[in-house]
């Protein structure tokens, strides 16, 4: 009977947890690891858990809902609460030549190498708060250099999650909104190797360096960065065959500025 009455706590538990969209991105075992599992309030994004925590969160695994399901994410609490949307390793063993369907929907390990899902990017970017995107570059010496662009917002799949940024500031390179080649992503179309959105007579995800094809990307014709190519991380000067980089990460979270709302019964928009 005792065993009979915790098995039935046991799948009271399960059934009362809720449904995670892109668990597909964590291995079984991993899904006990979420550590915001069983709470009753689920928050938008990583930035609301650091600040609830005090900015004394830890890194890993968590429940977020920025629209009406929850998805699961990896928070990067010490470096003030992003939401980490990719993470690659050079020579990575995940496969980034993806389809559209796979990039919309996300791919690989949220604790390793992955794309978290232009769905997902489009819902944290999209809503009524103003993000920012982060990157992180760390070099084969183990130089870090960071770039923020704000702010950020990638549009829905009918505009084909298009990309738009504001303003740079860091210690990378501004690879994105300016390119000495004239490569610009931002206000870009994503191109995968299904579905050809770029300004190049061929499709530039499906372009080959040593063999790796580039992988979806905001590209123009075709690119002055890409961080979704396995065998070379590219990013201007800070990142290319010649200067290689071991690790890159995408991050967005809250801007410190107010997005600028519009009032109905104002004659003038307001912060």
């Amino acid at each position: 009977m005792l065993v009979l009455w915790v098995c039935l706590v046991l799948l009271e538990h399960v059934r009362t947890e809720p449904s995670v969209e892109n668990i597909h991105m964590l291995a079984p075992e991993e899904h006990e690891f979420i550590l915001n599992l069983g709470h009753t309030e689920i928050p938008t994004d990583c930035y609301e858990l650091w600040q609830e925590s005090g900015g004394n969160a830890r890194d890993g695994l968590y429940l977020i809902k920025p629209a009406d399901a929850p998805i699961a994410v990896y928070c990067a609490m010490h470096e003030g609460g992003w939401t980490v949307v990719q993470h690659i390793t050079v020579n990575s063993s995940v496969d980034f030549h993806r389809t559209w369907d796979e990039y919309k929907r996300g791919f690989g390990s949220l604790t390793g190498n992955h794309w978290l899902g232009n769905g997902y990017l489009h819902q944290l970017t999209g809503g009524l708060a103003r993000y920012k995107l982060g990157i992180k570059l760390v070099d084969k010496d183990g130089v870090t250099k960071m770039g923020e662009y704000d702010p950020v917002l990638v549009e829905n799949e009918d505009a084909q999650y298009r990309l738009r940024l504001g303003l740079f500031r860091g210690t990378a390179a501004d690879a994105l909104t300016v390119d000495t080649e004239n490569y610009l992503h931002d206000n870009q179309r994503f191109t995968t190797k299904d579905r050809d959105n770029d300004n190049y007579f061929q499709n530039c995800a499906k372009l080959e360096f040593q063999g790796v094809p580039g992988g979806g990307w905001w590209y123009d014709a075709c690119a002055g960065a890409n961080l979704n190519r396995r065998n070379v991380i590219y990013w201007q000067k800070d990142c290319n065959k010649e200067h290689l980089c071991k690790y890159a990460w995408m991050m967005v979270k809250p801007s410190d500025h107010v997005k600028l709302v519009y009032g109905g019964d104002c004659k003038k928009d307001e912060l």
